[in-house]
């Protein structure tokens, strides 16, 4: 394993994290909160062992395999997550240590759990840095890095992104992953930047905005007001992020197919379809199963659109409390919960391209029955889907699911309800933070035990990772 390597790379993790919090230490200034002595100290600590990890022993070899490479990426997270706390411990905003850590995996992770109960009671400085993580985690700090570093953007290692991408497949679009990468990070903020020019024409202070598309970019649900997204009371506001939050859940690769004016190739994705469908199906059967609900139809299909464009891309931003609504209504929003958005979206959860492959195979299957001798092949996009990514995809739902079943069991430990510990772990794992019960959209995870927050927190974390990268650290070959 090239270890000189990993450690460059966990180097250049501290010095991003430690310049990103510098914003926050300029938010907390212009705010004039004492919090800003806290951004600056731990910025400089974090650049300063940054910097020396990468003087120290350079990696002759630029080049990370497999394994290497999703250690590599389990590890950034890892230090991220655990050098990001220290601005919410130290400040005394967030006084556990705990409680501090499972906010900042949070909201890298862009699960958008909190602990918080009072939100506003935060400095400016620290609800900027809170939406900053969801900003930062939502397209990922290693392809950051890979559009920024010329020695690590080589195509040999895309391992790097491999691990860091959500979903099964990781198209190559661009011949040049650093190229690819700058892509990528192009289109998420001009993404952004159109969504917060947009809600300051319809006239939203200027903090809220720019800390709500940070939010709604990394699908990460972060709010700055105690009632969520409901605290902007207009169909203007709650429309614009409805709409951006589904863009966000798109396969990024859709876009840089327009850019590159590849109209058909990006019209016959077949998840793109599928994905929008699940949008609209979900929105018309919720919106007339809760229409008795509401004063008018077009409020109860406001709610409708909102809330599936919020749980299919696990962004869990919230209007409302969704727990009165019809069993119909809450078993739809578990089924997106669990589906999740687009692979090569900044949204969680199992993935809409995971389903529908395992659908296609599963019609395979039951064709071989019924006609033996008839060899079929199954195909995504017009192309034949290679055994390997079958296989795998396959494994995927298997280990998913014994993630999920441990990790239920544990949280069952504090007794707080099936409901609340079911979606408690759904929730997590599939990084889309609220639940029903306890832990719905107007709840928080702060009644957990320590024990039950650091299962949840590795939850998070395995979900965003694509379970592999995270579970290789616990195996000792991987260090050999």
């Amino acid at each position: 394993m090239n270890k000189r390597l990993i450690v460059y790379i966990l180097g250049w993790v501290l010095i991003v994290e430690g310049a990103a919090m510098q914003l926050c230490t300029v938010t907390s200034i212009i705010y004039g909160e004492h919090e800003a002595l806290y951004f600056l100290g731990t910025g400089i600590v974090s650049a300063v062992l940054g910097v020396l990890a990468v003087k120290v022993k350079k990696p002759k070899n630029m080049v990370l395999y497999q394994k290497a490479g999703f250690c590599a990426t389990a590890l950034s997270w890892i230090v991220l997550s655990l050098v990001g706390a220290m601005p919410f411990f130290l400040s005394r905003e967030i006084p556990n240590y705990i409680d501090a850590l499972f906010e900042t995996i949070s909201g890298f992770t862009t699960t958008g759990a909190t602990i918080l109960v009072e939100v506003e009671r935060l400095s400016h400085g620290m609800l900027m840095w809170r939406s900053l993580m969801n900003w930062l985690g939502g397209m990922g700090v290693i392809v950051f890095l890979l559009a920024l570093i010329p020695k690590l953007g080589g195509q040999q290692n895309i391992y790097l992104m491999r691990a860091e991408s959500p979903g099964p497949i990781v198209g190559k679009a661009v011949p040049k992953m650093r190229h690819y990468a700058a892509m990528l990070y192009g289109i998420y903020f001009g993404l952004t930047m159109l969504e917060m020019i947009l809600l300051l024409c319809g006239g939203m202070e200027f903090f809220d905005a720019i800390n709500t598309s940070f939010a709604t970019a990394g699908t990460g649900g972060f709010g700055v007001r105690n009632a969520n997204i409901a605290a902007y009371d207009t169909y203007y506001f709650q429309t614009v992020i409805a709409v951006f939050m589904m863009l966000f859940g798109v396969n990024f690769s859709v876009y840089i197919l327009i850019i590159t004016r590849k109209f058909l190739q990006a019209a016959k994705m077949e998840e793109l379809w599928f994905y929008l469908g699940f949008i609209v199906l979900s929105t018309v059967i919720i919106g007339i199963n809760i229409m008795p609900l509401y004063p008018t139809a077009y409020d109860a299909f406001h709610q409708s659109f909102f809330y599936t464009s919020s749980i299919i891309t696990t962004t869990g931003f919230g209007i409302g409390d969704v727990n009165h609504w019809p069993m119909l209504s809450k078993s739809i929003i578990m089924f997106l919960t669990f589906l999740g958005a687009m692979a090569g979206s900044t949204g969680g959860g199992f993935k809409v391209a995971r389903l529908l492959l395992l659908a296609k195979e599963a019609k395979k299957e039951f064709l071989l029955l019924v006609h033996p001798r008839n060899i079929r092949q199954v195909k995504m996009d017009g192309k034949t889907v290679d055994h390997n990514t079958m296989r795998s995809t396959s494994v995927f739902l298997v280990v998913y699911m014994a993630i999920f079943v441990i990790s239920f069991i544990l949280v069952s430990i504090d007794g707080k309800g099936f409901v609340t510990s079911f979606t408690s772990v759904a929730a997590t794992l599939n990084n889309t933070g609220p639940g029903l019960g306890d832990v719905g959209p107007v709840g928080n995870y702060t009644f957990y035990s320590p024990f039950a927050k650091c299962v949840l927190s590795f939850d998070m974390l395995a979900g965003r990772l694509e379970l592999y990268p995270l579970l290789l650290l616990f195996a000792p070959a991987a260090w050999k």
